[in-house]
């Protein structure tokens, strides 16, 4: 072979060698944008995946939304629409490492927001709208104090604003007429223990003093009797006529006073509880914009309305110059006193039925479920009085995802009672044995491990008598039980449940107390 012949040789095996690398590089990336976990194996066994620079070896891919399915490569998810997301492999076991772990680039696009817990003040702040009532402890009842006829009624009316003292109407009274004539007649005989008895009779029919010291002035018996209102207001009722007969007792008229209104307020049931008999409440009119009403909480109602669930609060107002009327609007604002108090943001909090849970901030990108124990809500902020501690972070924004993704890991809860033990490990002390309570009852009905009982009151547990349900710890315990038998019977809590430790049969004589 010449040395021209050698040169296009090595030139045709240099071209077939460059072929050939080219097309298995194609191979290789095609095969890195499919899978990259594949991609390393089909680059040879020997080659482990954490050899090449950067990579992540992907386990699987699921849906966060149902985190217990698992994919073998990535797409759409048949849940829900939305992408399959990757579960890396150096994102380890993190169930026993402190907490969830979610990578920046998922926390990112789950959109998880840190909030801090803080020690702020405060306080019962509510506002809400009233309507405006009469005060119905302000009201008086006029009545006729013996029987007659109505003689005149003044231009009188329902919904009429009076004075005290305004005349009402002129009542005849015949059994007074002659009361009167016989005290006149007795007077001017000039023997005082009979003027004194014939006076006393006319004070025991009914007779206004001012009206028997009239008779006497004038000599001359009262024929007719004028009845005024007894205080100022409105008249809410008149039920009196010209021409009518009354009867001793019957109700003339009802007046309601107008110095105090009351203003009906609805509050949910939830922040009803900060609010106290005797607290100021400040009200605005859109009737009286210039002008601030300030009152004081008189009552709050114990009737619960089942539709909205809120309790009425009844506020009393002073009404000088009479400007509130009955169905005005108005605006409340309730004020209570400030207290310190530690709180997180209300989106924070995870209610599951049975517990309350947030996620704390372990570390950059590491999360953990804690339970806590939650009181009031005051606006965007909820009171923590159990579970945290200031300066902490807990997930205010994707927790929901975070916690499918802690359900997937099998990452538990942190109960309240740990949370100071994190500071000072206590010693571990044996569980001490649930408490026993004793009661008797009557067997309403048995159903497999149920029986369900019409007990006594429990004094111990400030039960009333009610029909509830027990489980049965033996089942050996319901073979001795009847429906509608009298038993004494021992019961303990047992996770949620009350259950039945023993049972005891009673006389067939109705059980004290018990309800069916």
């Amino acid at each position: 072979m010449n040395q021209t012949s050698l040169r296009i040789t090595l030139v045709a095996f240099a071209a077939a060698t460059g072929i050939a690398a080219g097309y298995g590089i194609a191979l290789w990336r095609d095969a890195q944008r499919a899978d990259p976990h594949a991609a390393h194996i089909a680059a040879g066994a020997a080659a482990p995946a954490a050899s090449v620079p950067g990579e992540r070896r992907v386990l699987y891919w699921y849906d966060p939304m149902v985190p217990t399915q698992k994919f073998d490569k990535p797409g759409k998810s048949p849940f829900m629409d939305m992408q399959l997301v990757p579960r890396y492999a150096d994102e380890g076991d993190v169930v026993g490492s402190g907490g969830v772990a979610v990578s920046a680039q998922t926390a990112q696009s789950l959109g998880v927001r840190l909030a801090a817990v803080e020690m702020k003040p405060v306080g019962a702040a509510i506002d809400a709208v009233g309507i405006v009532q009469l005060n119905e402890r302000d009201v008086s009842i006029v009545q006729a104090r013996t029987a007659g006829f109505v003689e005149r009624v003044y231009a009188r009316a329902p919904g009429d604003v009076i004075a005290a003292g305004a005349p009402l109407v002129d009542l005849l009274n015949p059994e007074w007429l002659a009361a009167q004539q016989e005290y006149l007649a007795v007077k001017r005989t000039a023997d005082e223990a009979l003027a004194q008895a014939a006076r006393a009779r006319l004070t025991l029919l009914g007779m206004p003093n001012s009206l028997i010291e009239q008779a006497e002035r004038a000599g001359q018996p009262m024929v007719l009797q004028t009845i005024g209102a007894p205080i100022g207001g409105v008249i809410a009722e008149l039920m009196v006529r010209q021409g009518m007969t009354v009867a001793a007792g019957m109700t003339l008229a009802r007046i309601n006073g107008l110095a105090t209104v009351w203003l009906e307020v609805a509050v949910p049931e939830a922040q009803a509880a900060t609010v106290q008999p005797g607290q100021l409440a400040e009200a605005r009119f859109p009737a009286l914009p210039d002008q601030v009403v300030k009152g004081r909480v008189a009552a709050i109602l114990p009737e619960a309305n089942r539709d909205t669930r809120t309790l009425r609060l009844r506020i009393e107002l002073p009404n000088a110059g009479q400007r509130l009327r009955a169905g005005m609007f108005a605006q409340v604002s309730l004020r209570g006193p400030q207290r310190q108090a530690l709180v997180v943001p209300a989106e924070s909090v995870i209610r599951t039925g049975k517990r309350v849970l947030v996620y704390r901030v372990e570390s950059p990108g590491r999360y953990r479920p804690v339970e806590v124990q939650i009181g009031e809500q005051f606006d965007d902020r909820v009171v923590v009085r159990h579970g945290l501690t200031a300066g902490e972070q807990v997930v205010a924004s994707g927790q929901f995802l975070i916690d499918s993704e802690a359900s997937l890991q099998g990452v538990l809860a942190r109960g309240t009672a740990e949370a100071p033990a994190r500071a000072t490990p206590a010693p571990a002390r044996a569980t001490p044995a649930p408490a026993a309570y004793q009661a008797r009852g009557l067997v309403v009905e048995i159903d497999a491990d149920i029986v369900t009982l019409a007990h006594e009151p429990v004094p111990a547990l400030k039960w009333p008598a009610m029909t509830m349900p027990f489980k049965l710890i033996d089942q050996q315990l319901a073979k001795s039980l009847a429906k509608g038998q009298r038993i004494e019977f021992n019961f303990v809590k047992q996770g949620d449940d009350w259950a039945l430790t023993r049972v005891a049969p009673l006389p067939s004589a109705p059980a004290s107390g018990a309800k069916r």
